[in-house]
């Protein structure tokens, strides 16, 4: 292992480190209410929840402000004006206010099982990222879940079979919670594995990496570049499926205009060795901290 990564947490609670928890929003207030929600029930309750706010507009202000009353303080909104796609921006901006020993992504469309914390600060280990997994939900229980009228969180194996042979959600194999290690190593430099919606790594480590590239702009890739300046590091990723798996709401497809070139960008970064954004967290002045429309 690469003697810069210095993964091992500085406190640790219970044995387990503390997690920041930091979700991506963008005016789908709907789904980040059930989200919350989903995270108020955690057997392992996380040391913070960050909302990364690309621009939304008051509703999810609401939403946030609402399940402030429950959550506490533990709860942040971090907002940045609307200027187009900037998830990268968005979550570097959660990251500067994170103080947990590890940092778990989740997209703000993403149900957490009530040990999807508790699962990642098992799996966490110093050197590794950790790459979860998701199941996808239809439109039409996607739908359904928002409005309030079900919560697969709440279903029973039967329950979801049957969700399953309905077509609503797209595997139910990804549900399983397996147990064992070797297989949780990959060797290599499986870069696939690491998605953005569902993955976790030391704040330590994401810190010297200058967390994400804000050069990478528009939908796409962000997640490729920031693994493969993992890599880069020095770091190995864990597999964390059957274990932290999400559930994740039907959404439409964003504009893919720059994706073609923000792969470019992440191969480029990989294959030159790159290991530090080159505009990430260091460039974040320390007095731009906007305020949300109507928040506080």
């Amino acid at each position: 292992m690469d003697h810069h990564l210095q993964g091992t947490p500085a406190a640790r609670r219970e044995g387990r480190p503390t997690v920041s928890l930091i979700i991506s929003t963008y005016n789908r207030p709907r789904a980040l209410d059930r989200v919350l929600a989903s995270v108020a029930r955690q057997q392992e309750m996380p040391l913070q929840v960050l909302v990364a706010d690309d621009g939304s507009g008051p509703e999810t202000v609401q939403v946030v402000t609402r399940w402030r009353e429950h959550l506490g303080e533990r709860l942040l909104h971090c907002w940045q004006p609307d200027e187009g796609f900037r998830l990268s921006a968005a979550r570097n901006r959660a990251i500067r206010e994170a103080r947990g020993d590890l940092l778990v992504f989740v997209d703000g469309d993403c149900l957490l099982r009530p040990d999807f914390v508790l699962a990642h600060q098992r799996l966490a280990e110093p050197g590794f990222a950790t790459a979860g997994n998701r199941v996808l939900l239809s439109e039409r229980l996607t739908a359904q879940v928002e409005a309030g009228d079900c919560n697969p969180l709440d279903w029973n194996p039967w329950q979801w079979l049957q969700a399953w042979r309905r077509g609503d959600i797209n595997n139910v194999f990804g549900l399983l919670r397996l147990p064992g290690r070797w297989w949780r190593h990959p060797k290599g430099r499986p870069w696939r594995l690491f998605k953005g919606c569902n993955m976790a790594l030391w704040r330590d480590d994401i810190i010297r990496m200058n967390g994400f590239e804000e050069k990478i702009a528009g939908w796409g890739f962000e997640d490729t570049d920031l693994v493969l300046r993992w890599f880069n590091l020095g770091g190995r990723l864990k597999n964390g499926r059957f274990a932290t798996t999400v559930l994740h709401l039907w959404h439409r497809e964003a504009a893919r205009d720059a994706a073609e070139e923000n792969e470019r960008r992440a191969r480029l970064a990989g294959s030159r060795g790159a290991t530090v954004a080159e505009r990430g967290l260091a460039q974040l002045a320390d007095d731009d901290r906007p305020a949300p429309p109507g928040g506080i």
